[in-house]
């Protein structure tokens, strides 16, 4: 496969991208995990147990049968406005983004007191394009795809405890576009850069899990999601240089390059008691995004001949990211004879971007977070899911002492989640 620069790990937004999460993460990767703001992982059973807590594949019920859930997830997200502190011309609005998006989850029969499972899912993503001069400087155009397959194994060490282990294949897909005016170091002219860039990578991971049940009615639980460092290669990498007088403003660089940013570790602390029909689950999940401290890219070619483009783009960037926490609460109430499912979820997230590296490609903020959904078993055999999350980002201003080139505030950023499901038996 032809390798290309990921774009935004280019930019440095890579780990900017999601506005369902801390950081570009989704979370929620199912029905259950959507109508429940992410509060799924001591209670998580099916065949979407695979992903959030593969341990509590051996307690599954149904220990001759393959469990399988098919999801569709609809993503919209608000167009995001910025008005800037002192200069009107500089306001902007963001475009709308909408996204659909499939996932799939498995889980064998049991054999040895062991389970296989199996995910396909959307971990993250970021799209953002502003049309706004401004905001476009360094925003164009913003895109990237995540897709994760994960296939675990669970053991049942006690009939009160279990363990698995699975491992993360992660393909990463992405597209900038950007265009920007200035008095670069090497040019005293006013110069237009632009850079073209498109790319993809293939990397790994693990992930881990732990699920004990102290008491019959409780159920507590650990699983942790490692860092996967993203190893991007372009071979294609296009940066150029335009200005009034061509001897001193046009240059060109196209060459390849590659960068290594980081995926950081998921740690999950959760657990469940049940009331009857009635399950109440609290979690907290660190995203340990102080891992990325910066973004440096390095070029296969002498960039250094092209002073302007090396002022533009060569210049490490500083991320400082903070480890973000995430705190959950679900409830899930069986009615008309467990033919029924409700279920609700609230969520308070945090997010890992510092005032000083905030940009036009992320404007992200702490959120709230709503969710109610509902499952009905048609039979013995299937069963339909439909669940609706709200994410509410709080607004967010940047003043004139935090450090960063971008004075004014963000506001209207929220995303709506609608996934729908079929569960079945077999």
């Amino acid at each position: 496969m032809k390798k290309r620069i990921t774009l935004l790990a280019l930019i440095g937004v890579f780990s900017a991208g999601s506005a369902l999460a801390s950081g570009w993460r989704i979370p929620e990767q199912s029905v259950n995990s959507t109508a429940l703001s992410g509060a799924y992982v001591a209670n998580a059973h099916g065949a979407d147990a695979a992903y959030f807590n593969p341990a509590n594949m051996s307690f599954a019920d149904e220990k001759e049968r393959w469990q399988v859930e098919v999801d569709a997830m609809y993503i919209h997200l608000n167009s995001v406005e910025f008005e800037h502190l002192t200069t009107p011309i500089m306001d902007g609005d963001s475009k709308k983004e909408d996204f659909l998006l499939p996932l799939f989850h498995l889980v064998s029969p049991e054999f040895s007191n062991m389970r296989l499972g199996l995910s396909f899912t959307v971990p993250g993503g970021l799209a953002k394009r502003w049309d706004d001069p401004y905001q476009g400087a360094t925003a164009g155009e913003f895109s990237l795809e995540v897709l994760e397959l994960n296939p675990s194994l669970s053991y049942k060490l006690h009939e009160r405890v279990s363990i698995a282990a699975g491992v993360r294949g992660v393909y990463s897909k992405g597209r900038v576009s950007s265009d920007a005016q200035g008095a670069f170091t090497g040019s005293p002219l006013l110069t237009t850069v632009s850079r073209e860039l498109e790319g993809d990578s293939i990397d790994e991971g693990y992930n881990l899990a732990l699920t004990v049940n102290p008491l019959e009615n409780l159920t507590t639980a650990v699983t942790w999601r490692s860092r996967v460092d993203l190893t991007l290669e372009a071979d294609d990498l296009t940066l150029r240089s335009t200005g009034l007088i061509p001897a001193l403003t046009d240059q060109l660089y196209s060459g390849g390059g590659s960068v290594t940013v980081p995926l950081p570790e998921v740690l999950t602390v959760a657990a469940a008691y049940s009331m009857g029909n009635t399950t109440v689950e609290i979690s907290w999940d660190r995203t340990f995004w102080s891992d990325y401290k910066q973004l440096d890219f390095d070029y296969d070619a002498a960039i250094a001949l092209t002073p302007i483009l090396q002022a533009a783009f060569d210049t490490p960037q500083a991320r400082d990211y903070n480890d973000a926490d995430a705190f959950r609460i679900g409830v899930t109430q069986k009615l008309l004879e467990e033919r029924l499912t409700l279920m609700a979820g609230f969520a308070i997230d945090k997010t890992p971007v510092p005032d000083h590296s905030l940009g036009f490609e992320l404007p992200d903020s702490d959120a709230k977070i709503y969710s109610v959904g509902c499952k009905y078993k048609l039979n013995d055999q299937y069963e339909l899911g439909l669940a609706y999350l709200y994410d509410d980002k709080e607004e967010r201003q940047l003043r004139l002492d935090d450090n960063n080139a971008i004075v004014g505030e963000f506001t209207n950023a929220a995303a709506h989640l609608v996934t729908i499901g079929l569960n079945t038996t077999f």
